[in-house]
């Protein structure tokens, strides 16, 4: 057994040990430094992969800024956890009986897994090869060059649904003060500052 058949079993079991230790965790906080540790194990294999650039932007993207994001979230949202918990408890029967189905299914999925003749070489065809050509300039050819398209308009749903979640959120309050921006553009300058004239010893 080579060093990197050893790193691989290694970054694989804290993989999975650190995906289970996430949802059976009590305390939230315990539950992201797993996901964090979820996240190094997985950029772990990637660079066994010989795919550093998708490493590193596990490590940036996720590990840098989403789980920090859900650290603050936890920590700044007033959640009552122990009542989360209740309500899980309760439906945890049905949960089980899902996740043992589930199980079920890869088992029969992966038993049932036949490799094709040509497969290793279809795998290959894909991206340059690698002695000629580095990482992160093969996957810039894939995205930005051969699936140019298909990007764009990947990008192009992302942006959709993101102008639908604000246009279903948002709700106009009276009793929220918001910016008027045309009104300030629009203003009288001969208007916008008035002069007081305050004598000794009188308020305003």
């Amino acid at each position: 057994m080579t060093i990197a058949d050893l790193a691989f079993y290694a970054f694989a079991l804290t993989a999975v040990a650190a995906g289970v230790l996430v949802t059976v965790s009590r305390n939230p906080v315990h539950s992201v430094l797993w996901l964090i540790l979820a996240f190094l194990s997985s950029a772990g294999l990637f660079v066994l992969l010989g795919a550093e650039f998708v490493a590193m932007l596990l490590i940036i993207v996720y590990v840098g800024a989403v789980a920090v994001l859900f650290v603050f979230v936890v920590m700044m949202l007033d959640v009552d956890f122990s009542e989360l918990k209740g309500e899980m408890s309760r439906y945890m029967p049905i949960g089980l009986l899902i996740g043992v189905v589930l199980l079920m299914q890869l088992m029969i999925g992966v038993g049932a897994w036949v490799q094709a003749d040509g497969a290793m070489g279809l795998r290959k065809a894909v991206t340059p090869d690698m002695a000629q050509v580095e990482n992160t300039r093969a996957i810039g050819l894939l995205l930005y060059d051969k699936y140019l398209m298909l990007f764009q308009l990947a990008g192009m749903v992302l942006l959709v649904a993101m102008i639908g979640a604000i246009a279903l959120t948002l709700r106009h309050r009276k009793d929220v003060k918001r910016q008027n921006v045309l009104h300030q553009m629009w203003r009288d300058p001969a208007k916008a500052m008035e002069l007081k004239d305050v004598k000794p010893g009188q308020g305003l």
